[in-house]
């Protein structure tokens, strides 16, 4: 019932859309928060919390979680995640403050990369490094299982991973941290492949990273600009084209990388020519395109928030991700800012309504595969 209840409303809604008419605010406010991947800072949370204003008020699509504050004192533990049983008790709170599908994600990619660490009790998870390096697939497996086990019993349906970067050890941002299974697509196909499957076994979705190839970069988006034009390949394309026919990835994270010979003007965050032709219209993929940080130096450095964020959705970005975890600073409201400039966006016509109906019917989509997902008992 739900469902063409729901069906109907987008119905009247596209009428509207094609007449030129946009919904009431109430609506656009709605869509402009379920695009929306926030972060917050405590490891509990009651009905004055900010996290609880972002579900409960705001309605935000999804929430991501960190173990270490960086806008803190950045020590191990300071944020969200602190034990087992915390983390389970958190993220069935924040559920109990949602009417509808939340996404709760985090980074849990092994290695060195890991917000459920062992120091708070989790089970240790190995580098993809390691992964592919072994090029085991009872290995990768495994520890595919020990992931999505750990992070669905503990609330968590997303997992940002697995990197899709080939492997370049000069590489600050992916190869020096040991964050690909190696310089062979075919290799991190493989392994990716077998992870992501194992994630899906244990309802959790993965999102894929970093489109279109992180791993040729030299510098780090995290502090600044970064440009590929020289050093970026097709090859890096290779594990999203196969992954993508396969029908396997449930969500893409984009880089902030700059590539003059995909896009002259922009990085691929905010790049039509890269998301919307590349992405989706040559490699085929429609479904939920989440951004890196947003507040990252690479972006916010060179752009406004403001046109940002209508960039990045005109390009087709579909969650636009503020973990508020960042060294550019923690800001309470942020949250409803970016819900503001983006319903001011639509209606000044900055960014079309049918690209925020677009997303959320991708969102929809998720939620589906996600509910598809669920472990039988």
């Amino acid at each position: 019932m739900r469902g063409k209840i729901l069906s109907l409303i987008l119905i009247i809604i596209s009428a509207g859309v094609a007449y030129g008419q946009l919904p009431a605010d109430s609506v656009l406010r709605r869509y402009a928060a379920q695009m929306l991947m926030v972060g917050f800072k405590g490891d509990s949370i009651n009905d004055q919390s900010d996290a609880a204003r972002y579900v409960r008020d705001l309605k935000v699509g999804a929430i991501v979680l960190f173990d270490v504050d960086l806008t803190g004192d950045a020590t191990i533990g300071s944020r969200n995640v602190t034990s087992t049983g915390q983390l389970a008790t958190l993220t069935a709170k924040l559920q109990s403050y949602a009417d509808y599908p939340l996404l709760i994600a985090l980074d849990q990619e092994g290695g060195r990369v890991v917000r459920m660490k062992t120091q708070y009790g989790f089970q240790p998870i190995v580098s993809a490094k390691y992964l592919g390096e072994t090029d085991n697939e009872d290995t990768t497996r495994f520890y595919g299982h020990r992931m999505g086990e750990q992070l669905h019993s503990h609330g968590v349906n997303i997992n940002l991973a697995p990197v899709l970067d080939l492997d370049n050890p000069q590489c600050p941002a992916i190869g020096k941290l040991d964050r690909s299974y190696g310089a062979s697509p075919t290799q991190v196909v493989r392994h990716a492949r077998w992870l992501i499957e194992e994630h899906h076994k244990q309802g959790v979705l993965c999102a894929v990273k970093h489109f279109p190839g992180h791993g040729s970069a030299i510098s780090d988006s995290h502090w600044g600009f970064v440009d590929v034009t020289q050093t970026w390949s097709p090859t890096e394309l290779i594990p999203f084209r196969r992954l993508i026919h396969d029908n396997l990835i449930d969500l893409v994270m984009t880089a902030h990388i700059f590539n003059q010979k995909l896009d002259p003007d922009y990085p691929a965050t905010l790049s039509r020519k890269t998301l919307e032709g590349l992405l989706r219209k040559e490699l085929g993929y429609d479904g939920v395109v989440v951004t890196d940080d947003m507040y990252m130096e690479g972006i916010i450095n060179q752009y406004s928030i403001e046109r940002a964020l209508v960039l990045a959705i005109n390009a087709g970005a579909d969650l636009i991700c503020v973990g508020n975890n960042i060294n550019t600073g923690f800001e309470p409201d942020r949250p409803f800012r970016l819900v503001d400039i983006i319903v001011a966006a639509v209606k000044r016509g900055e960014i079309p309504y049918a690209r925020l109906l677009q997303s959320h019917n991708r969102l929809e989509r998720l939620y589906n595969r996600l509910a598809s997902l669920q472990p039988k008992n």
